[in-house]
């Protein structure tokens, strides 16, 4: 795949005002290199997800500017933006295994200069570390959520507050959690009215769900 190949959407900013993500799992060191390289001749910064410590480390050898986020499989090249402001987005996450997708979320999001706040192990299996923090949640204007095994933080959360609740199901868990599908079974299926839901280790996808509703509420002010 060259970069002519790839098509990039370097037009997704003034369209959408989103930056192009580019899915980095199932792409080669040099495919990444080279579009991240066509990203930066072209002016517009760059986001690659889902990418493990040995391919990461063999880009950034090729291109020393690359930015490594770790905890978050990704990686970044060009200047993040700073927020200059309080945290618009709260992302919650189950457990501490679900920290690779929130992480995923918190940085889409600050790419985009909009600050967030995670609230890590919180899940329902001790319902209290939730309660301890709802009050932390009043000023936030989106609520992302990711949680494993059954899935069950975000419905818990979207019948206590009033925010949009956006829930990402994550692939954690034994036997019949089935790679994350039951988690997601179980968002789809919630009685909390109005809760979304993105696909499995979707955090990309969840922190854009959240761009978009932060950007209509901007629109109607």
């Amino acid at each position: 795949m060259t970069v002519q190949e790839s098509r990039l959407d370097l037009e997704r900013r003034r369209r959408l005002g989103m930056v192009e993500a580019v899915w980095g799992e199932h792409k080669s060191v040099d495919q990444i290199v080279a579009i991240l390289q066509a990203m930066q001749i072209a002016g517009e910064l760059g986001l690659v997800t889902r990418v493990d410590a040995e391919k990461a480390s063999a880009i950034q050898e090729r291109c020393p500017a690359v930015q490594v986020h770790g905890q978050a499989a990704c990686l970044t090249l060009g200047e993040i933006p700073a927020t200059g402001q309080a945290a618009q987005v709260a992302v919650l996450s189950g457990g501490t295994s679900d920290r690779r997708v929130s992480e995923e979320a918190s940085l889409a999001l600050r790419v985009h200069g909009v600050a967030t706040v995670s609230f890590l192990d919180v899940g329902v299996a001790g319902l209290h570390r939730l309660l301890d923090v709802l009050p932390d949640l009043t000023s936030m204007s989106v609520l992302i959520a990711c949680a494993g095994m059954e899935g069950a933080l975000p419905t818990v959360l979207a019948g206590l507050v009033p925010q949009p609740v956006i829930g990402v199901p994550v692939s954690v868990g034994y036997g019949v959690s089935s790679g994350g599908r039951a988690a997601l079974d179980g968002m789809l299926a919630s009685c909390a009215p109005g809760l979304s839901v993105v696909n499995i280790d979707n955090g990309y996808g969840a922190a854009m769900a959240a761009l978009r509703i932060l950007k209509g509420v901007a629109f109607q002010d």
